[in-house]
């Protein structure tokens, strides 16, 4: 076993305490990693405050990871020792069902297995869940691990592994591009990405957000056009406008009055997971032929696209990097929506 330094809670209402955790030993195709910087995303906060229910403890949360290799298993041929990798919400699937077997692991039959508070195999049959980045190490499968291009700082680099890669998906599966209207809802930890992809699409860009006080902000990262969605009189001139709407916040928003921005055969996709469920109009719906979806992260093949496209386009999240012993303040401070626009933890610190 490799062990290694890690910030852990042990219960929702504790604050995070250093530890030490094991790692399993390296078997032929797996890689050892390094990190250097772990993002903090709101769902680390969701499953360590078990929010979402079901969260097993103590809990390592931490699924934008980023590091060096520094050991690798016998026949391990994807990755060396010193290159630049990251790991983001999954560490591993059936590899067997039709969804594995296409790339897209997030959405395997199975189940994928999660990078924390994820069970698999043998440590499903011990009771035991996995630990993720706020941690020193972390052992993973070479298929689930993937190279971060020079080009892009690996602090900046980590939030890529599931805010970039959660707005990349949809943008990439509904054609975001040149000739297409793209609106953002939200412009957090998100949506700020969001928008740097869609713009380096060659999209036209949209932000509704509550307020312009993000205005210039989104401007800077490439949107064409930047609307306060408590002037109501926005929805009546902007009805019928665009091809692809991306709703990245949780708040239980009008979605129906939102749906009406849609053009023909436009498409919403829902990021934010909202604690109620969506009151849609059925003719809103087929007035106008469009459709409400949702999406879930990428596939590796994806998320290796969506790091070459970054780098390629100069693409990094808009960071804060913090020490280890100021996650708890990093919480709070996410939570009253205090960041611009994601924290990241310097693993060194721990």
């Amino acid at each position: 076993m490799t062990t290694a330094a890690a910030y852990s809670v042990s219960a929702p209402d504790a604050g995070f305490a250093k530890t030490t955790i094991e790692r399993r030993e390296l078997g032929p195709h797996d890689v050892l990693i390094d990190i250097k910087y772990a993002g903090i995303c709101h769902s680390d906060i969701h499953t360590a405050r078990n929010e979402w229910h079901g969260t097993r403890y103590p809990c390592v949360p931490g699924h934008e990871i980023a590091g060096l290799v520094a050991a690798v298993g016998s026949e391990v041929t994807r990755h060396r020792v010193g290159d630049r990798v990251g790991v983001g919400c999954m560490v591993d699937s059936c590899g067997e069902c039709e969804p594995c077997l296409a790339g897209e692991q997030q959405y395997c039959t199975r189940g994928a297995t999660m990078t924390y508070n994820g069970t698999v195999g043998e440590e499903l049959q011990a009771g035991g869940h996995t630990l993720g980045g706020y941690s020193t190490r972390i052992v993973v499968t070479e298929g689930f691990v993937v190279g971060i291009p020079e080009g892009i700082g690996l602090d900046e680099a980590a939030p890529l592994l599931c805010a970039g890669i959660t707005l990349f998906s949809p943008l990439r599966h509904w054609n975001a591009g040149p000739g297409k209207q793209v609106a953002i809802i939200g412009m957090g930890g998100l949506g700020h990405v969001g928008v740097k992809i869609a713009a380096a699409m060659g999209a036209e860009v949209t932000v509704l957000s509550h307020s312009l006080g993000k205005q210039e902000d989104g401007r800077r990262f490439g949107a064409h056009h930047y609307h306060a969605t408590d002037d109501r009189q926005i929805f009546r001139e902007l009805r019928n406008r665009f091809d692809l709407i991306i709703n990245t916040v949780s708040a239980d928003l009008p979605i129906d009055t939102y749906m009406r921005l849609l053009k023909l055969d436009g498409t919403m996709v829902i990021l934010g997971l909202p604690d109620n469920a969506l009151a849609v109009r059925p003719f809103t719906l087929t007035g106008n032929r469009r459709s409400l979806a949702g999406s879930n992260i990428g596939g590796i093949p994806q998320t290796q696209e969506m790091l070459n496209f970054c780098a390629e386009h100069g693409i990094g999240a808009e960071i804060e990097v913090i020490s280890a012993d100021r996650i708890d303040e990093a919480y709070e401070r996410v939570v009253a929506s205090d960041v611009r626009y994601r924290f990241v933890i310097d693993a060194a610190t721990m």
